[in-house]
Protein backbone atom coordinates (compact mmCIF):
# COMPACT_ATOMS: atom_id res chain seq x y z
CA UNK A 1 0.00 0.00 0.00
CA UNK A 2 1.60 3.31 -1.17
CA UNK A 3 0.28 5.62 1.51
CA UNK A 4 1.48 9.27 -0.13
CA UNK A 5 -0.70 8.17 -2.68
CA UNK A 6 -3.52 7.82 -0.59
CA UNK A 7 -3.31 10.45 1.76
CA UNK A 8 -4.31 14.30 1.62
CA UNK A 9 -1.70 16.55 0.80
CA UNK A 10 0.31 19.28 3.26
CA UNK A 11 -2.09 22.47 2.67
CA UNK A 12 -0.17 25.56 3.23
CA UNK A 13 0.18 26.91 6.81
CA UNK A 14 -2.82 28.46 8.30
CA UNK A 15 -2.66 32.67 8.90
CA UNK A 16 -1.69 33.72 12.17
CA UNK A 17 -4.32 34.91 14.14
CA UNK A 18 -4.39 38.96 14.87
CA UNK A 19 -2.63 40.08 18.25
CA UNK A 20 -5.01 42.91 18.23
CA UNK A 21 -8.23 43.21 17.05
CA UNK A 22 -10.80 46.32 16.87
CA UNK A 23 -14.25 47.45 16.94
CA UNK A 24 -14.70 50.13 15.24
CA UNK A 25 -16.56 51.89 12.08
CA UNK A 26 -15.06 50.62 8.97
CA UNK A 27 -12.69 53.90 8.40
CA UNK A 28 -9.03 52.30 7.55
CA UNK A 29 -7.44 49.09 7.54
CA UNK A 30 -4.25 49.26 10.49
CA UNK A 31 -0.98 48.74 9.41
CA UNK A 32 -1.09 44.67 10.28
CA UNK A 33 -3.34 43.61 7.83
CA UNK A 34 -6.21 43.30 10.58
CA UNK A 35 -9.96 44.36 9.56
CA UNK A 36 -12.21 45.99 12.05
CA UNK A 37 -15.40 44.71 13.12
CA UNK A 38 -16.93 47.01 11.26
CA UNK A 39 -15.01 46.57 7.75
CA UNK A 40 -15.99 42.94 8.12
CA UNK A 41 -19.45 43.64 9.19
CA UNK A 42 -20.13 46.13 6.07
CA UNK A 43 -18.67 43.44 3.28
CA UNK A 44 -21.08 40.84 4.74
CA UNK A 45 -23.89 42.57 4.77
CA UNK A 46 -22.98 45.00 1.44
CA UNK A 47 -23.57 48.13 3.31
CA UNK A 48 -24.15 51.05 1.35
CA UNK A 49 -21.71 54.37 2.34
CA UNK A 50 -24.95 55.90 3.68
CA UNK A 51 -25.48 52.94 6.12
CA UNK A 52 -22.00 52.75 7.18
CA UNK A 53 -22.41 56.55 8.18
CA UNK A 54 -25.83 56.03 9.69
CA UNK A 55 -24.04 53.33 11.95
CA UNK A 56 -21.56 55.49 12.69
CA UNK A 57 -23.47 58.31 14.39
CA UNK A 58 -25.71 56.20 16.00
CA UNK A 59 -22.55 54.46 17.09
CA UNK A 60 -21.01 57.81 18.41
CA UNK A 61 -24.19 59.22 19.56
CA UNK A 62 -24.66 56.40 21.98
CA UNK A 63 -21.74 55.33 23.13
CA UNK A 64 -21.91 52.00 21.23
CA UNK A 65 -19.47 49.23 19.92
CA UNK A 66 -19.69 49.77 15.91
CA UNK A 67 -22.09 46.20 15.49
CA UNK A 68 -23.65 46.56 18.53
CA UNK A 69 -24.74 50.15 16.70
CA UNK A 70 -25.83 48.02 13.32
CA UNK A 71 -27.97 45.69 15.18
CA UNK A 72 -29.73 48.24 17.14
CA UNK A 73 -30.70 49.87 13.66
CA UNK A 74 -31.43 46.64 11.88
CA UNK A 75 -29.35 46.58 9.44
CA UNK A 76 -27.42 43.52 10.88
CA UNK A 77 -28.39 40.61 13.23
CA UNK A 78 -26.72 39.20 16.56
CA UNK A 79 -25.64 36.47 14.05
CA UNK A 80 -24.12 38.30 11.79
CA UNK A 81 -21.83 40.44 14.14
CA UNK A 82 -20.61 36.54 15.48
CA UNK A 83 -19.80 35.60 12.11
CA UNK A 84 -17.76 39.04 11.57
CA UNK A 85 -16.11 38.28 14.99
CA UNK A 86 -15.23 34.61 14.14
CA UNK A 87 -13.53 36.19 10.41
CA UNK A 88 -11.43 39.11 12.81
CA UNK A 89 -10.23 36.31 14.79
CA UNK A 90 -9.73 33.38 12.07
CA UNK A 91 -11.82 30.89 14.34
CA UNK A 92 -13.77 28.69 11.79
CA UNK A 93 -17.70 29.83 12.02
CA UNK A 94 -20.16 27.32 9.66
CA UNK A 95 -21.91 28.81 6.62
CA UNK A 96 -26.09 28.98 6.78
CA UNK A 97 -25.57 26.29 4.18
CA UNK A 98 -23.49 24.16 6.55
CA UNK A 99 -25.91 24.79 9.24
CA UNK A 100 -28.64 23.13 7.47
CA UNK A 101 -26.72 20.12 6.31
CA UNK A 102 -25.14 19.69 9.96
CA UNK A 103 -26.93 20.77 12.31
CA UNK A 104 -24.98 18.19 14.83
CA UNK A 105 -22.08 20.44 14.28
CA UNK A 106 -22.65 22.55 17.53
CA UNK A 107 -18.75 23.65 17.81
CA UNK A 108 -18.86 24.86 14.29
CA UNK A 109 -22.39 26.87 13.73
CA UNK A 110 -22.70 27.88 17.34
CA UNK A 111 -19.55 28.36 18.72
CA UNK A 112 -20.37 30.47 21.41
CA UNK A 113 -23.09 28.42 23.14
CA UNK A 114 -22.76 26.30 26.13
CA UNK A 115 -22.26 23.00 23.95
CA UNK A 116 -18.99 24.12 22.03
CA UNK A 117 -17.87 25.38 25.38
CA UNK A 118 -18.28 22.14 26.84
CA UNK A 119 -16.59 20.58 23.70
CA UNK A 120 -13.93 23.28 24.29
CA UNK A 121 -13.30 21.99 28.00
CA UNK A 122 -13.23 18.40 26.68
CA UNK A 123 -10.44 20.22 24.72
CA UNK A 124 -8.22 21.46 26.84
CA UNK A 125 -8.81 18.31 29.40
CA UNK A 126 -7.33 16.21 26.72
CA UNK A 127 -4.76 18.51 25.64
CA UNK A 128 -2.95 18.43 29.26
CA UNK A 129 -3.72 14.64 29.85
CA UNK A 130 -2.09 13.95 26.51
CA UNK A 131 0.61 16.03 26.86
CA UNK A 132 1.88 15.63 30.61
CA UNK A 133 4.98 15.67 31.73
CA UNK A 134 6.99 14.17 28.58
CA UNK A 135 5.76 17.30 26.16
CA UNK A 136 3.13 18.97 24.28
CA UNK A 137 0.74 17.07 22.15
CA UNK A 138 2.38 18.98 18.99
CA UNK A 139 4.79 17.15 19.49
CA UNK A 140 3.64 13.76 20.90
CA UNK A 141 1.10 12.85 18.08
CA UNK A 142 -1.30 10.01 19.18
CA UNK A 143 -4.33 8.86 17.77
CA UNK A 144 -7.90 8.80 19.65
CA UNK A 145 -10.16 6.16 19.27
CA UNK A 146 -13.93 6.96 21.17
CA UNK A 147 -15.81 4.13 22.22
CA UNK A 148 -18.59 3.26 24.28
CA UNK A 149 -20.70 0.04 25.20
CA UNK A 150 -24.12 0.50 22.97
CA UNK A 151 -25.55 2.17 19.92
CA UNK A 152 -26.82 5.77 19.93
CA UNK A 153 -24.70 7.09 22.68
CA UNK A 154 -23.31 9.32 20.77
CA UNK A 155 -20.30 8.92 19.29
CA UNK A 156 -20.20 10.42 16.03
CA UNK A 157 -21.74 13.69 17.24
CA UNK A 158 -18.42 13.49 19.93
CA UNK A 159 -15.81 12.58 17.26
CA UNK A 160 -17.03 15.50 14.54
CA UNK A 161 -17.89 18.38 17.30
CA UNK A 162 -13.94 17.16 19.01
CA UNK A 163 -12.68 17.48 15.54
CA UNK A 164 -13.93 20.52 14.96
CA UNK A 165 -12.83 22.37 18.22
CA UNK A 166 -9.19 21.08 18.06
CA UNK A 167 -9.06 22.30 14.56
CA UNK A 168 -9.92 25.99 15.65
CA UNK A 169 -6.37 25.54 17.48
CA UNK A 170 -4.99 25.70 14.13
CA UNK A 171 -3.86 22.15 14.75
CA UNK A 172 -3.85 19.68 11.40
CA UNK A 173 -6.95 17.42 12.96
CA UNK A 174 -8.11 14.30 10.88
CA UNK A 175 -11.28 12.73 11.97
CA UNK A 176 -11.45 8.74 10.68
CA UNK A 177 -14.48 6.57 10.35
CA UNK A 178 -13.61 3.36 11.86
CA UNK A 179 -17.29 2.65 12.30
CA UNK A 180 -17.46 -0.19 9.19
CA UNK A 181 -21.19 -1.03 10.40
CA UNK A 182 -22.50 2.06 10.98
CA UNK A 183 -20.35 5.20 9.35
CA UNK A 184 -22.36 8.86 9.94
CA UNK A 185 -19.43 10.90 9.78
CA UNK A 186 -20.02 11.08 6.00
CA UNK A 187 -23.96 12.46 6.45
CA UNK A 188 -22.54 14.79 9.13
CA UNK A 189 -19.58 16.40 6.73
CA UNK A 190 -21.29 15.96 3.78
CA UNK A 191 -18.45 14.54 2.24
CA UNK A 192 -18.61 11.56 -0.38
CA UNK A 193 -18.85 7.91 0.91
CA UNK A 194 -18.32 6.21 -2.08
CA UNK A 195 -14.57 5.77 -1.42
CA UNK A 196 -12.84 5.49 2.24
CA UNK A 197 -11.14 3.61 5.21
CA UNK A 198 -12.56 -0.20 4.06
CA UNK A 199 -11.33 0.69 0.48
CA UNK A 200 -8.39 1.13 1.76
CA UNK A 201 -8.14 -1.89 3.85
CA UNK A 202 -8.97 -4.20 1.26
CA UNK A 203 -6.38 -2.79 -0.87
CA UNK A 204 -8.78 -1.06 -3.30
CA UNK A 205 -6.77 2.84 -4.40
CA UNK A 206 -8.61 5.82 -6.11
CA UNK A 207 -8.22 9.37 -5.25
CA UNK A 208 -7.19 10.38 -1.90
CA UNK A 209 -10.04 9.36 0.69
CA UNK A 210 -9.23 12.39 3.34
CA UNK A 211 -10.89 15.46 2.55
CA UNK A 212 -10.75 18.48 4.04
CA UNK A 213 -13.96 19.96 5.70
CA UNK A 214 -15.47 23.04 3.00
CA UNK A 215 -14.58 26.34 5.80
CA UNK A 216 -13.06 24.74 8.28
CA UNK A 217 -9.54 25.01 7.75
CA UNK A 218 -6.88 22.56 9.59
CA UNK A 219 -10.20 20.17 9.52
CA UNK A 220 -10.14 16.84 7.28
CA UNK A 221 -12.07 13.56 7.49
CA UNK A 222 -11.53 9.71 6.32
CA UNK A 223 -15.15 8.62 5.25
CA UNK A 224 -15.85 4.80 6.13
CA UNK A 225 -16.69 4.08 2.30
CA UNK A 226 -18.54 1.12 1.35
CA UNK A 227 -19.77 -1.23 4.26
CA UNK A 228 -17.91 -4.40 3.93
CA UNK A 229 -19.10 -7.91 4.79
CA UNK A 230 -15.99 -8.33 6.93
CA UNK A 231 -15.62 -5.61 9.22
CA UNK A 232 -13.38 -6.74 11.98
CA UNK A 233 -10.98 -8.67 9.74
CA UNK A 234 -10.39 -5.51 7.96
CA UNK A 235 -9.49 -3.85 11.06
CA UNK A 236 -7.17 -6.48 12.73
CA UNK A 237 -5.28 -7.00 9.07
CA UNK A 238 -2.33 -4.79 9.55
CA UNK A 239 -2.98 -2.73 6.88
CA UNK A 240 -5.23 -0.50 9.44
CA UNK A 241 -1.78 -0.57 11.99
CA UNK A 242 0.15 0.84 9.52
CA UNK A 243 -2.23 3.42 8.56
CA UNK A 244 -2.61 4.51 11.47
CA UNK A 245 0.80 5.40 12.36
CA UNK A 246 1.40 7.26 8.79
CA UNK A 247 -1.68 9.60 10.08
CA UNK A 248 0.10 10.31 13.39
CA UNK A 249 2.93 11.43 11.90
CA UNK A 250 0.93 13.65 8.73
CA UNK A 251 -2.02 15.00 11.86
CA UNK A 252 -1.35 16.79 15.46
CA UNK A 253 -4.19 14.87 16.11
CA UNK A 254 -6.49 11.95 14.83
CA UNK A 255 -9.61 11.01 16.37
CA UNK A 256 -11.43 7.58 15.23
CA UNK A 257 -15.01 7.20 15.25
CA UNK A 258 -15.94 3.00 16.49
CA UNK A 259 -18.72 0.91 16.46
CA UNK A 260 -20.30 0.59 19.77
CA UNK A 261 -18.75 -2.57 21.90
CA UNK A 262 -22.02 -4.56 21.56
CA UNK A 263 -21.23 -5.11 18.14
CA UNK A 264 -17.95 -7.37 18.57
CA UNK A 265 -14.38 -6.47 19.08
CA UNK A 266 -13.98 -3.93 16.33
CA UNK A 267 -13.97 -1.06 19.06
CA UNK A 268 -11.23 -2.50 21.51
CA UNK A 269 -9.14 -3.60 17.86
CA UNK A 270 -8.91 0.10 16.60
CA UNK A 271 -8.09 1.40 20.64
CA UNK A 272 -5.33 -1.10 20.25
CA UNK A 273 -3.99 0.21 17.24
CA UNK A 274 -4.82 3.99 18.58
CA UNK A 275 -3.06 3.61 21.83
CA UNK A 276 -5.75 5.53 23.30
CA UNK A 277 -9.07 5.34 23.97
CA UNK A 278 -11.93 7.70 25.71
CA UNK A 279 -15.05 6.10 26.67
CA UNK A 280 -18.20 7.58 25.85
CA UNK A 281 -21.30 7.39 28.42
CA UNK A 282 -24.76 8.24 27.83
CA UNK A 283 -26.78 9.49 30.68
CA UNK A 284 -29.40 7.94 32.15
CA UNK A 285 -29.07 4.82 29.49
CA UNK A 286 -25.25 3.25 30.35
CA UNK A 287 -24.55 1.34 32.99
CA UNK A 288 -21.87 1.67 35.52
CA UNK A 289 -21.03 -2.23 35.17
CA UNK A 290 -20.89 -2.58 31.78
CA UNK A 291 -18.94 0.84 31.26
CA UNK A 292 -16.56 -1.08 34.06
CA UNK A 293 -16.14 -3.88 32.34
CA UNK A 294 -15.43 -2.08 28.97
CA UNK A 295 -12.74 0.16 30.65
CA UNK A 296 -10.84 -3.86 31.94
CA UNK A 297 -11.71 -4.73 28.37
CA UNK A 298 -9.28 -1.50 26.95
CA UNK A 299 -6.88 -2.15 29.40
CA UNK A 300 -6.49 -5.93 28.59
CA UNK A 301 -5.86 -4.68 25.33
CA UNK A 302 -2.97 -2.36 26.32
CA UNK A 303 -4.99 0.91 25.39
CA UNK A 304 -4.11 3.30 27.58
CA UNK A 305 -7.65 4.73 28.93
CA UNK A 306 -7.73 8.86 28.76
CA UNK A 307 -10.90 9.16 30.37
CA UNK A 308 -14.92 8.83 30.51
CA UNK A 309 -17.36 11.60 29.08
CA UNK A 310 -20.88 11.30 29.97
CA UNK A 311 -23.09 12.70 26.82
CA UNK A 312 -26.43 14.04 28.27
CA UNK A 313 -27.34 15.67 24.45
Amino acid sequence: MNLQDILAPRPKAARPMPSDAEDGTPSHTPADGTRTLGEILAELRQLSPEQIEKVGSHQRENGLRFGEAAIELGLVSHDDVLRALSLQFNYAYGSDESQRLSPELVALNQPFGHQAEAFRMIRSQLQLRLGGAEGPVRTRRRALAVVSPNSEDGKTYFCANLAVALSQLGQRTLVVDADLRGPRLHEVFGVPNDLGLSGLLSGRHGDSVIKPVPGVPDLFVCPAGTRPPNPLELLERPAFGLLMHELQQRFDHVIVDTPAAEYGADALVVSARCGQALVLARKHASQVATLQELSALLSAANTTLTGVVMNDR
